[in-house]
């Protein structure tokens, strides 16, 4: 457990941050209302990026398991984690400088819940994320089948998380503020990481053979995921009194990136088709693809209605805009390693290269890191990605 002596300062003068604030405030302005001035610069930080900083948790004094299994741990840190980025990354990207209005935490369950959900076990390793172990291997592929659906609040990880979620109520109850700011609890549970990801996770590897030697196999794991899912998301969505359906669809499949589009259309486009009419009122929907996964998505645009991609790398920035057009908003740009080790010229000069291919037709992109951010990535390539960006107008 941790305990909070935090306040915030930053090294840059109050007329730089009033400055900077302002033109930040403009850009985004411009940007949500198309009118754009120049690309927006966002910089994505989680959970891994802050347990693993040296500044903030030095010699990982709070470890991953710290943090996932004490209510207060993981309020205390995410609090000085906000804290601690609007001192150091915001001065880097078109984030406010200085405190929020508020600060928003939730329950973090980092990318293990789906799969601790469907039984699979949770491991905390030194100095990793946590991550879960495959049960469906060998002939162990059908065990899941004849257990029916888990129960939303008590199967896996969301027994302990609904634990979490009520401590930090009861703190809060007593202290529901930090810095002065009130804090918020968002809600929890009620999104997916991709059914093919979550596939992946309780199947392994084989999954990839299972394509070929046992296509119905398949079909079959990936409808009964869908299935638990939206029982899940739906449980969540009435817990938290969100609207089901509702405005706003945003989910991730990473896995994708390792099958063929005619395998996305055969297994996995009608998946997502019934997820987003179940679960969706819009007909606009975005979604997080890393690594190489842009073959898919013009179809996910035309057969999906993905009009917003985040996107990892390597990425041809120039083709995607010609294939999807200019209606379509692409985040990305340099890759996380090449912010992390390369020189403050590498990443001007690629950020430039981005910038040049193509991409700005239409007026709809986010430059990022590409994607999530690195720990002990140095502020100097940081601010190249910015000051260059800064430069360029739409």
């Amino acid at each position: 457990m941790m305990s909070i002596n935090q306040k915030f300062t930053s090294k840059f003068s109050h007329s730089y941050i009033t400055d900077h604030n302002q033109e930040s405030t403009e850009i985004w302005d411009a940007f949500n209302n198309g009118k754009p001035i120049r690309p927006p610069v966002r910089i994505g930080t989680t959970t891994q990026y802050f347990i693993f900083n040296d500044y903030l948790n030095p010699k990982e004094l709070i470890t991953f398991e710290d943090y996932s299994t004490d209510a207060k741990t993981m309020l205390e840190f995410s609090l000085k984690s906000a804290v601690w980025r609007a001192e150091h990354i915001a001065p880097y990207c078109d984030d406010p400088i200085g405190l929020p209005d508020q600060f928003v935490v939730r329950v973090d369950l980092q990318n293990f819940e789906e799969a601790a959900y469907f039984g699979a076990p949770l491991e905390f390793l030194p100095n990793q994320v946590p991550d879960t172990r495959p049960i469906l291997t060998g002939d162990k592929k059908n065990a899941l089948f004849d257990l029916g659906l888990p129960d939303p609040f008590q199967a896996g990880w969301y027994g302990k998380a609904m634990q979490i979620y009520e401590e930090m109520q009861k703190i809060l109850s007593k202290k529901p503020t930090y810095l002065d700011r009130p804090i918020i609890i968002e809600p929890y549970g009620y999104w997916t990481g991709g059914i093919l990801t979550l596939a992946i996770a309780l199947r392994g590897h084989e999954l990839m053979t299972d394509f070929y030697e046992d296509p119905d196999y398949v079909d079959h794991l990936l409808s009964y995921l869908t299935e638990g899912t939206i029982h899940r998301v739906r449980a969540y969505h009435q817990f938290f009194n969100l609207p089901y359906p509702g405005p706003g669809l945003f989910f991730t499949d990473d896995a994708i990136q390792m099958i063929s589009v005619k395998m996305l259309k055969k297994f996995l486009l009608p998946l997502y088709q019934k997820y987003k009419s179940t679960i969706s009122t819009d007909q606009r929907i975005k979604m997080h693809l890393c690594g190489d996964a842009s073959r898919h998505f013009k179809i996910l645009k035309e057969e999906l209605g993905v009009y917003e991609f985040e996107t990892g790398f390597p990425i041809d920035f120039g083709k995607i805009r010609k294939d999807l057009g200019p209606d379509v908003t692409i985040q990305g740009g340099p890759n996380i390693m090449m912010l992390r080790d390369g020189t403050p010229e590498d990443v001007s000069n690629e950020t430039k290269r981005i910038l040049n291919s193509g991409i700005l037709e239409g007026g709809k992109f986010i430059l990022r890191e590409g994607n999530n951010l690195a720990p002990h990535t140095p502020f100097e390539n940081l601010n190249a990605m910015y000051q260059t960006a800064r430069q360029f107008q739409f």
